[in-house]
């Protein structure tokens, strides 16, 4: 189990650092007294931090000063981390003590915490829905069991404030017995079980439901229209799910209104180039996956493109909470030979001297 505030004491000063912070997140009031609005998201998935910090990996300001991970990102207004949660993978990281241990020191230092539970052992998404191995062979009645034990052990001894109920869940969750297509009624019970759990043991967390793109997004949350969930999530990559912002903006404003959500965009990035730093194939790395000429593949396109989601998210949407950048923290860590690196970095929010890019100043709401 890996020490982590040692750590960050000791090779960032987190929490001596934490001491001068500025937040610059601040309260949004809503024009319509109907509408009840938390504070707004500005958050990113820093789910591979905590194996990067036993490397003792050094970040900068955007002046070049040493400073901490954590540090930088909470003076430029992040305000929510979101983790991945696996049942049992195969290494510690993502596991349930690693995540804990983590988000306790995240809260310590004044973030929200924000969990993808992916109700499997390994990376959970439209293609993969895998049941997690312990729980393969049992019955759907079992398998409801464990899910209902599961969740209200994450629930009390992690005590996130965001917690999604399943990971990109187009296809479902927990294949086969969770499969949209062919268990519908099985997957929807699956879910009840999970969010009634949630209700029950952490009723102020707030529940989120997950799904990847734009496409087909209004079929799917009709499907999940009679669950009691708070938060519509979308992830938006514009390789995967098209270029069209204007489409974006529209299909969050359908979707809030129809089905009376609030919204928010819960996975994203941009590159601020299509070099590399590593031997490793990044997955974006030609023109092709970018939205031009806008945006380029250069540190302002990719704050440009990040402050267009901003102002989707947060004024153009009514019911709009805010937003969640992916993979903030992975720069090719490993070193500039590794064959097994990042496939991130060139989307990461630090170049390749592992200094913070413009895009960060975007994370603030002024």
């Amino acid at each position: 189990m890996l020490h982590y505030t040692l750590i960050m004491h000791k090779t960032y000063g987190v929490l001596l650092s934490f001491l001068i912070f500025v937040s610059c997140g601040k309260k949004y009031e809503p024009t319509d007294t109907k509408t009840v609005k938390s504070e707004l998201i500005s958050a990113v998935d820093i789910s591979s931090f905590p194996q990067m910090a036993e490397s003792n990996v050094v970040f900068y300001t955007s002046a070049g000063v040493e400073d901490g991970f954590l540090n930088i990102l909470k003076q430029n207004g992040v305000n929510t981390i979101r983790l991945r949660l696996w049942v049992k993978p195969e290494s510690k990281y993502a596991g349930f003590a690693s995540v804990k241990q983590f988000s306790q020191m995240l809260k310590a230092n004044g973030f929200r915490i924000w969990l993808s539970v992916h109700y499997s052992d390994t990376w959970a998404d439209p293609g993969h829905q895998k049941t997690p191995e312990s729980w393969a062979n049992k019955s759907y009645q079992t398998l409801k069991d464990s899910v209902e034990n599961y969740t209200r052990r994450v629930v009390e001894d992690i005590k996130p404030d965001y917690i999604q109920i399943g990971n990109e869940l187009n296809t479902g969750f927990l294949h086969p017995h969770g499969n949209i297509s062919s268990q519908a009624i099985q997957f929807i019970a699956l879910m009840s079980a999970a969010i009634k759990t949630v209700r029950q043991r952490a009723s102020d967390t707030k529940i989120i439901i997950h799904y990847a793109g734009i496409m087909h997004s209004d079929w799917f949350f009709n499907q999940v229209s009679a669950l009691d969930y708070d938060i519509i999530g979308l992830s938006y990559y514009p390789i995967w799910h098209g270029k069209n912002l204007d489409m974006l903006s529209r299909t969050l404003n359908s979707l809030s209104h129809k089905y009376q959500k609030d919204v928010l965009i819960a996975e994203t990035a941009y590159p601020f180039t299509l070099e590399w730093n590593d031997w490793t194939n990044n997955i974006v790395g030609t023109d092709e996956a970018l939205i031009l000429p806008q945006y380029r593949a250069t540190p302002q396109g990719q704050r440009a493109f990040v402050k267009r989601i901003k102002t989707i998210t947060t004024k153009e949407v009514k019911r709009g909470l805010g937003f969640c950048y992916w993979g903030g923290e992975l720069i090719a860590w490993r070193g500039s030979k590794a064959n097994d690196g990042s496939v991130w970095e060139n989307q990461a929010l630090f170049n390749f001297n592992n200094r913070a890019l413009p895009v960060l100043e975007e994370f603030c709401f002024e």
